[in-house]
């Protein structure tokens, strides 16, 4: 399937409203718990998408509009969250990540883009040549990476309660689920 706006679109329209029916008022296990190790909780992954909205989506797509394949991409730092968020809330990373999405999705539509922009190119810094429409791409099917990352690491805190049922529960145990 070629790019589709407005699919794409519709995973990030709906990506907050998911997040915040997720994870408020989630008791602290399931907020700040991860999956051992240096893995994210969710309180994780929200930050993490932030910092992707401030700094990445809309800011690429700029550059691949303006630019094309001259101005490489700014690296993005994956783990900016941990400092970033910092002292906050899940409701206030919730709210945050809210009006940075708004804020993006108005951006994406001002944009005002025709077929021919998503073939544009631009210069990821580890990737080489990446298209308009690979990033619109890319950008959707990351927002349904971290919302099932969500869910796992939230599916993984409650692991050992389950019992035998865990034969049952793909989330649980590492393959795809039926």
């Amino acid at each position: 399937m070629r790019i589709d706006l407005a699919s794409a679109t519709a995973v990030l329209e709906r990506t907050p409203r998911t997040l915040r029916t997720l994870l408020t008022n989630l008791p602290e296990p399931l907020e700040r718990g991860n999956e051992g190790g240096e893995s994210w909780s969710p309180y994780d992954i929200l930050g993490h998408l932030i910092h992707g909205e401030r700094t990445d989506w809309i800011p690429r797509m700029r550059i691949i509009l303006e630019h094309g394949e001259s101005q490489t991409f700014e690296p993005f730092d994956r783990f900016a969250q941990f400092e970033e968020s910092r002292g906050k809330g899940l409701d206030d990373l919730l709210a945050e990540f809210e009006a940075q999405r708004t804020r993006s999705l108005t951006a994406l539509g001002a944009f005002d883009l025709q077929p021919a922009d998503f073939e544009k190119t631009g210069r990821h810094p580890e990737l080489g040549a990446v298209t308009l429409g690979e990033l619109l791409a890319t950008w959707a099917v990351h927002d349904l990476s971290h919302i099932s990352q969500t869910a796992r690491v939230m599916a993984r805190q409650l692991d050992t309660e389950v019992g035998p049922w865990r034969a049952y529960l793909p989330i649980l145990a590492g393959r795809p689920t039926d």
